[in-house]
């Protein structure tokens, strides 16, 4: 039905077309229940770079990108077009046409470099900024990366109703009736291909506000059947939207995976790591049996096992032993030399092994203990997924200019850590890439744990309704250069990539700030206490004299340390797991205060009502003795000016003609998809010379390329001489040459030029169609 709406949009006579509409309204009343929408009329791409030739499909640079023509024939830049609709033939110039893709038709993609930025020279890691319709390009990664992704981030367009996105060329806004109808044909065009690309423990993670969150949930359940979903609520805008009847503040992120995946444990950090040494009233070495054992490093100061337990006779040299053999003994020993025991038992400790790291500190070390990771919760408030802080005000930093609602790099960096963070080599394709926090994610990601991921961005160049009309009053149109420059990929989205990889911008100035990373560093330091003297018989407090008290004791951001509720009538002292703040009321029950502050190692103020000051420092010293000094973990950040040691490739996505690929005249054209194809391994390779070679022979890209299978026995022989080809291309029509060559080499995956390539496209436009 949206497709007739459409249809009668473009009839002449306007008391026909009411007639038409009023009858189609009365039609299209009758209700339909469950997730039904219309298909549309098929999207359709404009081409600005390919030619317009005979037999090419066109629309009018200025009218509907719907109204289309096939083009008969051309006579001095006048082309004789028939209108695909009507059958009616007019003369059109050239230069006011424009070739067009539509959905469903098959297309032989290629990809034309438009820049790069490598500030890893060493590294063969290189990501991909693909400027492009999504779902061609989407049509592209299905013949590049089959099965093959481990992560799909997207931030759809979230159709609120404002002229955010647009369907066939047109802005769909608040107006349009079929706007959710648009919203779901485009999503599940796009989402069905990226089915065929997520692997088979791959994530897809999708985010989303309540304008399609319920039409995108049960959209997910029908294409994605097999796997699971579970919807995450992200406080994204603590401050709320300014609404009629509610301040919204959060977003959705929808997590997809299947029984193979793995949702991957977020690390603690923060207060939540404590020293592997026991102290206090029973840390000594004989109160634990099994707890005194060497813990072994090797010489890069790498936690590599744990030694026997020590006889009870025998006693280290010093809490750091060195050994012949390079690997270093670390002792349960405190700082005052006094022999302590290990939390864990030598048969319990090995478990834990994973969740330890050294502190050196002097000529002390200190072995670190995180405490247990946790999965991920469903409602995520973290004050860095703040998107006008940590995108909004972020990208302006980098860039000087402004996006729409750019996301929290914390929030996507928080999505891809449980996604792929056990993932050192995953891929991870956005095809919604919008300013491209998704790269910046991952570079993050990447210098946290030395990871390699590589990432594949997706985005159009699309100019804003604003900038759009400003063009072309300047009498600029879509394809000419000023007008592409605007695009948000050429104007935002690859700015900021080369920018934050190099950490400057192009006129040389520094990028300013800091990024939070999920590195910490441990650091000791001393508990607080505080003497309340000026209570003068404090074991007459009333229980309500007590409750103002508690009630007067301020943290550092100034809130309310401890509880009332916590205050009982017989209440000596407030001892709590859930607060790090511990109040003594009566000096009378020290004893008993300090067995219940045994192993509560999260509190960090002490207040005592006293009035003497020697009993203050007296008590200071018992806890000081029992809890030890208080170990801090610090967030380490990194300055933004530091970049990124990573690489990137910047293409446009363009098209080929079939027939010249079916005879093998685009092989300089074909060459970054096959690099692309082999892993994007290494710098791209280029050919430099007019004259196409016989064979190419990449190992530095682990790949080579057969062109004449005349050239195979040489071939073949140069391909035993080197290790790193992983991936060959042979350039043949004949499928019983192409099985042959490929059991002559014994390399695992092969592929047959170009009949692999042209296939995967015609089969594929069938299947989508």
């Amino acid at each position: 039905m949206a497709a007739i709406n459409d249809l009668l949009r473009q009839i002449p006579d306007t008391s026909l077309r009411d007639r038409l509409e009023q009858e189609f309204a009365r039609l299209s009343k009758n209700k339909k229940f469950g997730l039904v929408f219309e298909e549309h009329i098929p999207e359709c791409t404009p081409l600005y770079d390919v030619p317009v030739k005979r037999g090419s499909t066109v629309a009018l640079k200025t009218g509907h990108i719907n109204d289309l023509y096939t083009v008969l024939k051309i006579e001095e830049d006048i082309a004789l077009c028939r209108n695909k609709t009507t059958g009616d033939t007019r003369n059109i110039p050239v230069s006011e046409l424009v070739s067009v893709a539509q959905f469903g038709e098959p297309i032989f993609p290629m990809l034309q470099p438009i820049a790069a930025v490598e500030n890893a020279p060493d590294s063969n890691l290189w990501h991909t900024i693909i400027e492009a319709d999504n779902y061609h390009a989407l049509q592209l990664l299905e013949y590049l990366y089959p099965k093959k992704v481990d992560c799909i981030y997207i931030d759809p367009p979230y159709n609120t109703g404002a002229r955010d996105w647009k369907y066939n060329n047109d802005y769909v806004d608040s107006t349009d009736n079929w706007r959710h109808s648009k919203w779901l044909s485009m999503m599940q065009k796009r989402l069905k291909i990226a089915k065929r690309i997520l692997a088979d423990d791959g994530v897809l993670i999708t985010t989303i506000d309540d304008n399609e969150y319920a039409h995108l949930w049960i959209l997910l359940h029908e294409i994605f059947p097999n796997l699971t979903h579970t919807c995450i609520t992200i406080q994204h805008n603590p401050g709320g939207t300014q609404g009629k009847k509610f301040s919204v503040t959060h977003e959705y992120a929808i997590f997809s995976y299947s029984s193979e995946s793995t949702i991957f444990r977020k690390q603690h950090t923060g207060g939540d790591v404590y020293n592997l040494r026991r102290w206090g009233s029973t840390s000594g070495r004989y109160e634990g049996a099994t707890c005194f054992y060497p813990v072994i490093l090797d010489s890069n100061y790498n936690i590599i096992g744990f030694g026997d337990l020590l006889d009870e006779e025998l006693h280290p040299t010093a809490q750091v032993e060195y050994n012949a053999d390079g690997t270093i003994y670390v002792w349960p020993i405190d700082k005052n030399g006094i022999e302590k025991k290990w939390r864990y038992g030598r048969d319990t400790v090995e478990s834990v092994k994973d969740r330890m790291f050294i502190e050196k500190r002097g000529n002390r070390i200190e072995i670190i203990l995180r405490r247990e990771s946790e999965p991920p919760k469903t409602v995520w408030t973290d004050p860095l997924y703040n998107a006008e802080a940590h995108g909004t005000d972020m990208l302006k930093t980098i860039i000087g200019g402004g996006f729409s609602y750019p996301k929290s790099l914390y929030a996507v960096h928080d999505a891809l850590l449980f996604a792929v963070s056990g993932k050192k080599n995953a891929l991870i394709v956005d095809f919604f890439a919008g300013s491209g926090t998704t790269l910046h994610a991952v570079n993050l990601l990447n210098v946290e744990d030395n990871g390699n991921r590589r990432c594949i961005l997706v985005t159009n160049n699309e100019v804003s309704d604003a900038e759009s009309k400003a063009l072309r009053e300047q009498g600029y149109q879509p394809g000419d250069p000023e007008w592409e420059k605007h695009g948000i990929c050429r104007s935002v989205t690859w700015p900021r990539i080369k920018y934050s990889i190099l950490g400057k911008r192009d006129d040389g100035t520094i990028l300013s700030g800091e990024y939070y990373t999920n590195q910490t560093v441990s650091k000791e330091v001393e508990r607080s206490f505080y003497q309340l003297g000026f209570i003068d018989n404090p074991t007459e407090l009333t229980t309500n004299a007590k409750k103002q008290l508690v009630s007067l004791l301020r943290g550092k951001d100034g809130k309310s340390q401890l509880p009332q509720s916590l205050v009982k009538a017989d209440s000596k002292f407030i001892v709590s797991d859930k607060h790090s703040a511990t109040i003594l009321f009566d000096v009378n029950a020290v004893n008993e205060w300090l067995e219940a502050l045994e192993d509560q190692d999260h509190i960090t103020d002490f207040y005592i009502v006293v009035k003497s000051a020697a009993t203050f420092k007296e008590i200071k010293a018992q806890v000081s003795n029992l809890l030890g000094p208080m170990n801090v973990t610090l967030q380490v950040k990194r300055p933004m000016s530091d970049g990124f040691p990573a690489n990137v490739e910047y293409f446009k996505l363009g098209f080929l003609d079939k027939n010249s690929v079916s005879l093998g005249q685009q092989f300089r054209e074909i060459l970054p998809l096959l690099w692309l194809k082999s892993g994007a391994i290494g710098r791209r390779p280029e050919i430099n010379s007019d004259e196409e070679p016989d064979m190419l022979i990449l190992p530095q890209n682990g790949f080579a390329v057969l062109v004449d299978e005349a050239k195979y026995a040489e071939f073949a022989k140069k391909i035993s001489e080197v290790n790193n080809i992983k991936v060959v291309y042979f350039v043949t029509n004949s499928e019983e040459a192409f099985r042959e060559m490929t059991d002559g080499i014994k390399i695992k995956n092969t592929y047959q030029l170009y009949r692999d390539y042209i296939d995967n496209f015609v089969l594929g436009s069938r299947r989508d169609s």
